[in-house]
């Protein structure tokens, strides 16, 4: 039992830090920037592909550098020449051009790659266990991945609070005039930010792809979850982000292993069966088999109860 609860904990707080890494770059444009983009998760799955391909040829740490560097020039052009004009005609729009652009990526991905997962496997130089937990080895990449995010958040947090750059790019998300008219590039803070955003995107691809399946269906997986992580944690918050992906990734990580349904809480509590005889099958119904759909119950919970999230400034 006790085996079961720390393992379960640190595969839950790494998947938790892999969904911040895709979710510190969303919270970058959809929190502060406003912007709907649907893409984001065919960003993470084309950056999975990317690093496969990469790491074939040149290995896995330039992949590690390359593919998010592409990730981020693509994401800032892409700001520049698409989605800044469709920005001033509103947020549906932002919508429906962004969803295309996740389409085109999803169609070019099994054009290239097609429609098979690839054999994108953890490097042999990363892949060996780092200690042992109740005689089960626990590998090095998975602490790795921790390791990583963690540098992400503080680089990050550091970066939009302690720089100069960081102040004048919280500044023109908030008073975009202002800032304008202190002489600063409004426009060129945007693109860099949705750069910014895509590049961690990718990043989280490269790093994620060899712990999960690489296939085209990796994007549709993991797009709405992290929307919830994000309105969760609070529009435009880093800390938020990070203890809402936390959450999220613990809450399914410990759910997939209970086994526990309606009919067992009623036998312990003395109930007997027949108590719940009126709920049907879903008395059956075990916490394993709704694991899917728990983030989205959070979500919906927190929107009644706090609207902003955990740490957001606005309501969603």
């Amino acid at each position: 039992m006790l085996e079961q609860l720390v393992i379960s904990t640190l595969n839950g707080v790494i998947y938790g830090m892999l969904l911040f890494m895709l979710a510190s770059g969303l919270t970058l444009i959809f929190g502060m920037m406003g912007v709907l983009n649907l893409a984001h998760a065919a960003m993470y799955m084309l950056g999975a592909y990317l690093g496969y391909q990469i790491s074939k040829t040149l290995g896995f740490l330039p992949a590690l550098v390359l593919a998010p560097l592409a990730l981020g020039v693509g994401g800032a052009l892409l700001e520049r020449y698409g989605l800044r004009r469709v920005h001033q005609h509103g947020h549906v729009s932002e919508l429906l051009f962004t969803f295309g652009v996740a389409f085109m990526i999803q169609e070019a991905v099994q054009m290239i790659w097609g429609r098979i997962g690839v054999p994108y496997r953890i490097p042999a130089a990363l892949d060996f266990p780092l200690f042992r937990l109740f005689d089960t080895p626990y590998p090095f990449y998975r602490v790795f991945v921790l390791a990583l995010a963690v540098a992400i958040f503080f680089g990050l947090f550091a970066a939009l609070s302690r720089t100069r750059t960081g102040l004048i790019i919280r500044a023109a998300l908030t008073h975009p005039g202002m800032v304008g008219m202190l002489g600063h590039d409004v426009p060129r803070v945007f693109m860099l930010v949705f750069g910014a955003g895509a590049g961690l995107a990718g990043l989280a691809g490269v790093i994620g792809g060899p712990i999960f399946v690489t296939s085209p269906s990796m994007a549709g997986a993991l797009g709405a979850i992290l929307f919830t992580v994000v309105v969760i944690g609070g529009l435009g918050s880093l800390p938020g982000a990070l203890l809402a992906s936390l959450l999220v990734g613990l809450v399914q990580t410990f759910a997939v292993v209970m086994d526990v349904s309606l009919d067992d809480v009623f036998r312990v509590a003395g109930l007997g069966t027949a108590s719940a005889s009126f709920l049907g099958d879903i008395r059956h119904t075990t916490i394993a088999q709704i694991a899917p759909i728990l983030p989205y119950l959070m979500l919906l919970v927190m929107l009644v109860v706090r609207p902003r999230g955990l740490f957001g400034s606005r309501d969603v």
